[in-house]
């Protein structure tokens, strides 16, 4: 029989098996719920510039990743508030700078 050879990782994961603890029935209800939001993807239909298309069709390429799956995480970065505003950090360093903060 072949031997298997287990990376760092996958050998701590196997060491630490016998520590497992299932998850609480609520914690599984929430995951579960979790999970079944993000299965509800609709298809929409967009209009936009040539040129913002193809900028994003050459990003995702340049991530290796369809371009859809692209737009996709823009719109929930966007959504989710996790979208900054460049000119906002700049002025929010320069503040800093001034304070003496950093």
């Amino acid at each position: 029989m072949k031997e298997i050879r287990l990376t760092k990782e996958e050998q701590e994961i196997e060491d630490s098996a016998d520590e497992y603890v299932p998850a609480s029935e609520e914690t599984m209800r929430r995951v579960e719920r979790i999970i079944e939001r993000s299965k509800k993807n609709e298809a929409i239909s967009l209009r936009m510039s040539r040129f913002d298309l193809d900028r994003i069709k050459q990003r995702a390429a340049e991530q290796g990743m369809p371009y859809q799956t692209l737009i996709n995480v823009l719109v929930h970065k966007y959504v989710t508030n996790q979208v900054l505003d460049k000119e906002e950090v700049f002025k929010t360093l320069q503040a800093a700078k001034e304070a003496g903060a950093i």
